[in-house]
């Protein structure tokens, strides 16, 4: 028997089941420091995996659908951090001002990758182009995440990275594992495309490593005593809240700038996801060990609210896309 689509997925669980564990069994000292490490060394094997793994082609392919791309990216990175700036006065009073910093560090995330690529897939919208745009979402980001951070975040200083010292980390710790992966692809992108085990393994296990870490930080910093019930339930109503006013605002501007169904669809997906695959990794170089847990916490649950819708909504534009197609042939 399948699993219902509106239930959490089993990496979902391994989210919650670590949660759990750094809050029952935070690690300190010289194993917290030994966990950096490895949490470090971690990364960069995720990054150098999916520079080998992404194509050139892929790069190429719909690349000169400008129109789009700016679209996605103006969604990504301009139309996300003004929703989470507008809708303050109602979101800050729902929960803590720890959380709400966390709100707004999803608004300036890049896109998914592989979520975003696959429900375009599912719904029959462009692919090729929807590769495209969140691949290059995700390289973008490196740049402008942490500039958007300090500019929209934490405006005032606060306890983020200077942003040229965090595009150096990250360039060092992200963007450079990637380059050399990708430089290697012609050596080892068919090793690596035939064990995509491997990648998932990893993908989600620095996630996972990422995740307990920064939890254990914050729970000894408190986490869990300065959140309370109402601000969780707060921040579920307010991840919920920006995702669907997200939805509807790029589904309303791809039909209104004329875009067709294939392209509205992909700017639906790649235009309203944020990357938790990139977002925790930023958010450990961004901002220091006991305020990421907060920091990452509406990102995750914000994650999993756009898996669950998106898939419902790439069924829907599936079954519509089949639909019509059927007319055409009935009316021929």
């Amino acid at each position: 028997m399948s699993r219902s689509r509106f239930l959490p997925d089993n990496f979902t669980f391994a989210l919650l089941s670590v949660v759990t564990l750094a809050s029952l069994l935070p690690a300190s000292g010289d194993v917290a420091h030994l966990f950096e490490r490895v949490t470090t060394v971690a990364i960069g094997l995720l990054f150098f995996l999916h520079g080998a793994k992404l194509s050139r082609e892929a790069i190429m392919n719909g690349i000169t659908h400008w129109r789009l791309h700016l679209l996605v990216f103006g969604s990504t990175f301009v139309m996300f951090p003004l929703l989470g700036l507008a809708l303050k006065p109602l979101l800050l009073p729902l929960m803590t001002p720890e959380l709400y910093t966390g709100v707004l560090y999803l608004c300036v995330l890049p896109a998914t990758v592989q979520s975003a690529i696959a429900f375009t897939a599912m719904a029959r919208g462009n692919l090729p182009a929807a590769i495209c745009s969140a691949s290059a979402s995700t390289l973008l980001g490196v740049f402008i995440t942490p500039l958007l951070v300090n500019l929209v975040v934490l405006p005032n200083g606060g306890h983020a990275s200077s942003s040229l010292g965090s595009i150096g980390r990250i360039l060092l710790q992200l963007m450079v594992p990637f380059l050399v992966g990708h430089l290697l692809r012609p050596w080892i992108g068919k090793w690596i495309q035939r064990r995509a085990a491997v990648l998932k393994f990893v993908d989600q296990g620095s996630i996972l490593l990422v995740v307990y870490t920064a939890f254990s930080a914050a729970v000894i910093e408190g986490l869990w005593r300065q959140v309370p019930a109402h601000a969780l339930v707060g921040l579920l109503i307010a991840c919920a809240v920006v995702l669907g006013l997200a939805l509807a605002m790029t589904t309303l501007l791809a039909r209104k700038l004329g875009f067709d169904r294939e392209d509205e669809i992909t700017i639906v997906f790649c235009g309203s996801k944020k990357s938790l695959a990139s977002g925790i990794p930023m958010a450990k170089v961004l901002f220091p060990s006991h305020a990421v847990g907060a920091i990452v916490l509406p990102l995750m649950l914000f994650h999993q609210m756009q898996l669950m819708v998106c898939a419902v909504l790439a069924q829907r534009y599936a079954r519509r896309g089949r639909v019509e197609t059927s007319v055409l042939k009935t009316a021929e």
